[in-house]
């Protein structure tokens, strides 16, 4: 194979990240014997075993292992040391899964030492196998190597344990080196279903687009008919794999045999990568085709997360009536991704609605839930939603955190922030992250304290991201601090130099403070490195149908009516005391001329034509693609009041909850 070398950044025999602790308080196989969980069960599989047959012994730990019980499993092979010597060779490697099922890495070495001595390791490859597989579970993965290293020569599939419990371990780059050196030693044509599965589940997670494409190059070549597990796990690679090719996957997609879950991968992919009109696209396609193919859970969690990135309401209310008909509204992964988005597309009162449904809620039920008060600016239902969490016995995690937070920084609850964040250390054991760090900035930002925002940047125990030093940036914007602007970006633009965002934010503080040379001088260095700003649009769901607008659209079939409706709704606000915010157009400009300018952004267009074709009195929802601009914000507030209209604006920060005049985000955004 032509693969793409891999370069670990790590040593192969490095020690793991895995985090399970094996048991501590292991017993000895004859104690555990006498311990076993469930004696009636283990009685009643020794009831069946013929003592005279070593194979009988291994059936019934392999059997006891099957049922879920691992402690009766390694007690029945203790007895069947006693009773019959000669089963060692059968029942040894269930033996070893028994020992890692129970995470028992003391029974594990007994068993290990045990192998060594009958001289059944190194020579026997199914007990070397599950050797290899033990100390993996017990997050072993030395003392795997140490013990793969001791197999003169080891068959393909010794490897391929070796490789999974790698990729268990989360030592990735030692899986695909082991991989390699597997096709170096000319046993290419040995790979099989489960080497493979191991290998495109290892490619989907390293940078290096090229490895997926010379894996599949190799089944190819070789001829391998893999079934569809192992080409949904290709699907999976090809997306994620050094950053993802969705084309690619797609075109293996499009020529493979689909079964449901192909289907749903592909979808869900599509759908993570924030494609959402291919995945609703797909999604439809399923449900025309024949052969069978019935949507499930996975299946409606994926088109949902769709919705939620679209914000397509409609779309979402359709497919949670589907939820309701197929009795999966009480399902904890359906139902929470019902709530997730009702939440994204502004509707937080039926995102609490379906919470109330889910019969048992898990972490991310709860951390879903908060998030969705969080978002819309409601920080005290959020933090109860918390406190209920606490009251009901499930332990908040790190993601749990990273909402509470957020919730309280959208809400500006800083005494709140403060608290939580001092809590989730000092009561739950969690150590801040750099989502968290980012969430207190943003907190100390909105509430002014730009300086012990800045005294906790610098104290962080991890390396601040782009996330970290953008916050600040944003409340530099609006407490109007260009010093500490200038320190924003310039880390800004060494982490993530072609993001136009930051280009444009430092652009407007520069020209809020009329610093006029400044604003040229970012110009120019934007068009010197050659960045572009992605195009800003708006979107607006009318009747199933999704309309997109851009600052000066032209092209919708109604756009001489939205440009007269608009002119009134500008003049109405300027009689209430509405000012157009002209301090970030251009200084070379007029007023007229800045006023114009700013006079047709796509969410003023969004606006108007959704009140144009709307029934008076409902909710306006819009979407758009980057952060709404100071003057429009300020113009929806009075339209808010002109028009007695709640509108709903998530933009690339947060939601804006336009009524009477006022915004939920206190203008801070």
């Amino acid at each position: 194979m032509a693969a793409a070398r891999v370069q670990p950044p790590v040593d192969p025999r490095a020690a793991s990240p895995c985090t399970a602790a094996p048991t501590s308080n292991t017993r000895s196989l004859q104690g555990t014997a006498i311990h076993t969980s469930t004696p009636s069960v283990r009685a009643l599989f020794l009831r069946a075993v013929d003592p005279s047959r070593p194979a009988s012994w291994s059936a019934a730990v392999a059997d006891l292992l099957a049922s879920g019980d691992a402690v009766a499993a390694l007690a029945t092979f203790a007895a069947a040391l006693r009773a019959n010597p000669a089963a060692l060779l059968p029942a040894l490697p269930p033996a070893f899964r028994a020992a890692a099922a129970a995470t028992s890495l003391a029974a594990g070495r007994q068993l290990h030492l045990l192998a060594l001595r009958s001289g059944l390791f190194p020579s026997d490859p199914f007990s070397a196998s599950a050797l290899l597989h033990m100390y993996h579970h017990c997050c072993r993965p030395l003392d795997a190597r140490k013990a793969f290293d001791e197999i003169p020569s080891p068959n393909p599939v010794i490897v391929t344990a070796m490789c999974s419990g790698y990729l268990r371990n989360n030592l990735v780059y030692p899986s695909l080196a082991l991989f390699r050196d597997l096709l170096a030693s000319g046993s290419a044509m040995a790979v099989d279903e489960a080497a493979a599965l191991v290998a495109f589940s290892s490619s989907a997670r390293v940078p290096v687009r090229r490895i997926t494409g010379s894996l599949h190059a190799l089944i190819v070549k070789i001829g391998l008919d893999v079934d569809a597990g192992v080409v949904n796990t290709m699907l999976d690679a090809y997306a994620k794999g050094g950053g993802g090719d969705l084309p690619a996957a797609r075109k293996v997609f499009d020529t493979m045999e689909k079964d449901v879950v192909s289907w749903n991968t592909m979808i869900a992919l599509y759908a993570q990568n924030g494609l959402s009109v291919e995945a609703l696209g797909l999604y439809g396609k399923m449900l025309n085709i024949g052969g069978g193919i019935r949507y499930n859970a996975v299946t409606f969690s994926a088109v949902l997360l769709a919705c939620a990135h679209a914000g397509t309401i409609q779309t979402g209310k359709r497919i949670h009536s589907q939820v309701v008909r197929m009795g999966l509204e009480e399902n904890t992964h359906v139902g929470t991704s019902v709530v997730d988005m009702y939440s994204k597309c502004g509707r937080v009162e039926m995102a609490r609605k379906a919470f109330g449904k889910i019969k048992e809620k898990n972490v991310l039920s709860w951390s879903a839930m908060i998030t969705g008060y969080g978002m819309h600016g409601h920080g005290h239902d959020a933090l109860q939603v918390f406190n209920e969490m606490c009251r009901s016995g499930q332990n908040p995690n790190y993601i749990t955190f990273i909402s509470v937070l957020a919730a309280c920084s959208h809400a500006g609850l800083l005494d709140m922030g403060r608290y939580w964040y001092k809590t989730m250390k000092n009561k739950f054991g969690i150590e801040p992250g750099v989502e968290h760090y980012g969430c207190m900035v943003d907190l100390l930002g909105r509430a002014g304290c730009l300086d012990e925002a800045y005294g906790l940047i610098k104290e962080m125990k991890v390396k601040p991201d782009a996330a970290i030093w953008g916050a600040l940036l944003s409340a530099c914007r609006v407490h109007k601090n260009v010093e500490l602007a200038e320190i924003s970006a310039k880390r800004l633009f060494e982490l993530d130099a072609t993001n136009s965002g930051y280009y444009v934010l430092l652009s407007n503080i520069y020209a809020e403070a009329g610093m006029w040379k400044d604003v040229e001088r970012m110009r120019v260095l934007v068009k010197t490195r050659g960045i572009e700003k992605p195009p800003g649009y708006s979107s607006v769901e009318l009747k199933g149908k999704t309309h997109v607008f851009y600052v000066g659209d032209t092209v919708h079939p109604q756009h001489k009516e939205i440009y007269s409706y608009l002119g009134k709704l500008l003049e109405i606000a300027q009689e209430a005391g509405y000012v157009p915010n002209t301090g970030s157009v251009h200084h070379d400009l007029d007023e007229e001329e800045k006023e114009s300018a700013l006079r047709f952004h796509s969410e003023k267009l969004a606006v108007a034509f959704a009140l144009m074709n709307s029934v008076p009195g409902s909710v306006i929802h819009v979407i758009k693609n980057l952060r709404v601009c100071t003057d429009c914000h300020e113009v929806i507030k009075f339209i808010s009041k002109s028009t007695e209209r709640e509108i709903i604006v998530r933009d690339l920060q947060r939601f804006h909850h336009f009524k009477d005049g006022s915004c939920s985000c206190g203008d801070y955004w």
